[in-house]
């Protein structure tokens, strides 16, 4: 397969923001190709949802219209939370199959301008359809895990708010972060109990923001060099273990062995901490610590900025936010920054780095690793 890289990329703020979707996918569009011709042989959109959460279908075409790229192909690429990296992933195919040689990926989503009870609602339909007629949300699901984790593996409640701890700092690092203040263990036991043991600074925010990104068959300073996906049952009573998924580790094995890399050979990595109990679970399953290890490494600084392996430089979906269709993407643009050196205050020693990003309850996941050229 050809090879391809990055070649410009754009963000918008995260958080509760004013303007259309449309807007703000422009915005990212307009960073990404500040210092480039805007010409491509194809779009590729990741957005989960905007049917329900904006009223807006057809959204490839009205996003090629919003652009001013008449007549360029474009498709809409719906994979839940993981849609953002599943469009990256079929640009990616586009063109290392020589079919295209330059093209636009571009994800977003735009939450806030409806009630919390109807975007739980709506993200609610991504679960198991009997175990969400029992009553199952998100934040259900993933308090069951916690519970699980902790009784496997002795777990406190104060070490789970590390995990929010440590994301809050880095997002203060991050001027495209929704949430840029420091918070502690106490605030986070304080905070409003969602579905026990998890309590509002346990959980994701509802959030608005886009993401852009330029894939090409000429050489940059960013290559793509792997890319894994894999998918486990829907419904939670199915799978082998709650404490472990089968779907990021079968992903992560693909992409590691697509890129011919090693978990040890990971310098930086951005995973899917839509839930605290995630950044603990996740760095398990790609193979970075031995199960039940993960909180130790959080604890004793393992995963923070100056650690062996820093995780969530960004803020994760915790502090940076999680709209949930650019969620993927967003990781994407804060690996490329770290490996080119420009991502500020936050900015780790970097050559390769590794993306994770769920689809669903953590049954449609896929993994991606970068490397410097």
């Amino acid at each position: 397969m050809a090879g391809v890289y990055i070649s410009g990329i754009g963000i918008t703020k995260f958080g509760k923001r004013k303007e259309s979707l449309q807007t703000l996918m422009y915005e990212s569009y307009a960073q990404a190709t500040e210092s480039q011709e805007s010409n491509f042989d194809a779009v590729f959109v990741g957005c989960m949802n905007p049917d329900e959460f904006v009223g807006d279908s057809n959204f490839a075409t009205l996003i090629v219209d919003h652009l001013g790229l008449y007549q360029t192909p474009s498709v809409r690429i719906d994979n839940a939370p993981a849609s953002g990296s599943a469009a990256f992933e079929q640009a990616y195919f586009s063109i290392a199959s020589g079919h295209y040689q330059k093209v636009l990926v571009l994800a977003g989503e735009k939450m806030s301008n409806l009630s919390t009870g109807e975007t739980t609602r709506i993200l609610s339909k991504l679960i198991d359809k009997y175990e969400r007629s029992t009553g199952a949300t998100m934040p259900a699901l993933a308090a069951l895990v916690t519970r699980r984790y902790m009784h496997d593996y002795g777990l406190s409640r104060e070490e789970l708010a590390q995990a929010a701890v440590k994301n809050h700092y880095n997002g203060t690092l991050n001027p495209y972060a929704q949430f840029q203040k420091e918070i502690t263990i106490d605030d986070v036991l304080k905070s409003k109990m969602i579905s026990d043991p998890l309590r509002l600074y346990d959980c994701a925010s509802i959030s608005d923001g886009a993401c852009a990104a330029i894939l090409t068959s000429k050489k940059t300073d960013v290559k793509v060099s792997g890319i894994g996906h894999a998918t486990d049952f829907l419904s939670l009573q199915y799978r082998d273990s709650l404490t472990s998924f089968n779907a990021t580790k079968i992903a992560a094995k693909r992409a590691y062995d697509m890129a011919k890399k090693s978990p040890k050979d990971i310098d930086v990595a951005e995973v899917h901490d839509a839930f605290t109990i995630l950044e603990i679970v996740n760095p398990e399953d790609l193979g970075f610590f031995k199960p039940g290890e993960g909180a130790a490494a959080l604890i004793d600084g393992k995963t923070g900025l100056s650690g062996d392996l820093p995780i969530n430089t960004s803020g994760g979906l915790k502090a940076r936010g999680h709209p949930v269709g650019a969620t993927g993407l967003a990781q994407i643009c804060e690996i490329v920054w770290q490996l080119r050196g420009e991502a500020g205050k936050r900015q780790v020693p970097a050559n390769i780095g590794l993306c994770h990003n769920i689809g669903g309850f953590v049954n449609n996941n896929i993994v991606t690793i970068l490397e410097s050229c």
